[in-house]
């Protein structure tokens, strides 16, 4: 299947991982626990449940509600334990073979994993599977981690865990799924990706990537799992290892700037409170005179309530988001390359004409978007255009899960702050600080909790074998 992606430069995430253990429905909870985590991924998805001690499983190209319907639910009918996953490649081929879960069979029994997050040693680690006879069956990383486990399971299932997680390095959590109805969850010990445990009625758990997930099943939020834990659900309950030293905290602060959904709680934060904060942040750094604050619709909508908050000036939607446009369509002709982009948002002008405007935005990745918005602003009339961004520039490749690999991707590392205002066609253009965006999460020790390498250059962990942990000027 071919996927025509829209022009668009927002910046995109792995995925969105879920399971659930000892439950009746447990196909359909996870379809509704994946549905909820479509933000984190739309390139494929997919469900493995338990059946007659074997694990059966569906995965396809395309949003949940395209790749499952009740047929499908129907036939992953299992013995009440399941995993499911939604992707956005950022390894391997965006193709149905990379799709996930992941399932194999091995000596009698099977495993399924989902895996949000980065390898940075999938390829070093890869070279040495295969020159011990292992073959593999899809481009991705997360493959990797079953060759390891099933390699080591002659010592024990937790041994096989403990030995696997600990060869890898980089971002990741994990949800592995197994024929006899366990199901585990892994965080790798920088915690880079959220995941998170909760309860439903009868003391049946759920592990997935944001609370919203919990909340759309009706599960209680019990806690997030802590960097380098594995947690095992069983019919025992629930088991928690520390098998391994503990790192410097990394948790992903673009999680809070972008990718999580608003109404979710991730490291320890409410993500909508957070982007509201850094609003206000914002306000007091980088004030200016202006008729009204708005976003562009949807990713700057909570830094710009903050903003218009703080700073006094009134909120309004001066772009209207058209929700029916899909993921696929004819893409157009050279000439009308910014179409797409139309498509999504249109200005209303009888509110903007000749006014002063505030635009805010959480992000500038590689700026073609933005450009087109601007101008079609300053071509119905409006007198003033500035914009706030919600975070620092974006000048490093993200090398833990997120589609900015290159510094030649990122316009930021390319133009100083004045010139890319000029590209943009902006009158003033201010980003939100390191450290105000840091104090604006009211996390104590901000600068040691967070992973803000694509702010800094301040890698946690090497990423090929030159590089160490190092910090990039």
């Amino acid at each position: 299947m071919t996927i025509d992606h829209p022009v668009d430069d927002r910046p995109r995430e792995a995925c969105g991982i879920f399971g659930i253990h000892n439950h009746p429905e447990a196909a359909r909870l996870t379809y509704f626990g994946i549905y909820a985590l479509q933000h984190r991924g739309q390139e494929s998805a997919g469900i493995a449940v338990v059946r007659d001690q074997r694990i059966a499983f569906h995965k396809g190209m395309g949003l949940v509600s395209d790749v499952f319907d009740d047929a499908r639910l129907a036939y992953l009918k299992g013995e009440c334990s399941a995993i499911g996953h939604v992707r956005y490649s950022t390894t391997g081929d965006s193709v149905l073979i990379n799709a996930q879960p992941f399932v194999i069979n091995h000596s009698g029994k099977s495993y399924g994993v989902a895996h949000n997050g980065n390898l940075v040693n999938a390829h070093i680690l890869k070279k040495e599977l295969e020159e011990e006879g292992s073959i593999f069956q899809t481009t991705t990383d997360s493959e990797i981690f079953l060759h390891l486990f099933v390699k080591q399971l002659k010592n024990g299932f937790e041994e096989a865990l403990i030995h696997a997680v600990s060869r890898l390095e980089g971002a990741y959590s994990l949800v592995l799924l197994t024929s006899r109805g366990e199901v585990v969850g892994i965080k790798d010990p920088h915690g880079f990706r959220p995941l998170c445990l909760g309860r439903m009625p009868n003391d049946r758990y759920v592990l997935a990537s944001e609370s919203c997930a919990l909340d759309l099943v009706q599960a209680e939020f019990i806690r997030e799992l802590d960097p380098g834990e594995i947690v095992i659900i069983s019919d025992d309950g629930v088991k928690s290892l520390h098998p391994y030293k503990r790192e410097q905290q990394s948790c992903c602060i673009f999680e809070l700037i972008y990718f999580a959904r608003p109404d979710s709680t991730i490291f320890g934060k409410n993500v909508y409170l957070t982007r509201k904060a850094h609003g206000r942040q914002l306000a007091r750094e980088a004030p200016v005179e202006a008729d009204l604050v708005m976003p562009f619709p949807d990713s700057g909508n909570y830094a710009a309530i903050g903003y218009a908050e703080e700073s006094g000036i009134p909120f309004d939607l001066g772009m209207i988001r058209n929700h029916y446009v899909g993921r696929t369509f004819i893409q157009p002709t050279q000439s009308m390359r910014d179409f797409s982009v139309r498509m999504k948002l249109n200005p209303v002008k009888e509110l903007l004409k000749g006014k002063d405007i505030i635009i805010i935005e959480d992000s500038i990745i590689r700026g073609t978007t933005a450009k087109t918005r601007v101008k079609a602003l300053r071509e119905l009339g409006v007198r003033h255009v500035h914009m706030r961004i919600s975070c620092p520039p974006h000048r490093f490749p993200c090398h833990y899960g997120i589609d900015f690999s290159t510094t030649g991707e990122l316009i930021a590392a390319k133009k100083t702050e004045e010139e890319l205002r000029d590209f943009l066609g902006l009158d003033s253009l201010h980003y939100l600080t390191l450290p105000g965006m840091l104090a604006a999460t009211g996390v104590t020790s901000p600068e040691n909790y967070f992973c803000k390498a694509c702010f800094d250059g301040c890698y946690p962990v090497g990423f090929d074998d030159s590089v160490s942990k190092t910090c990039l000027e």
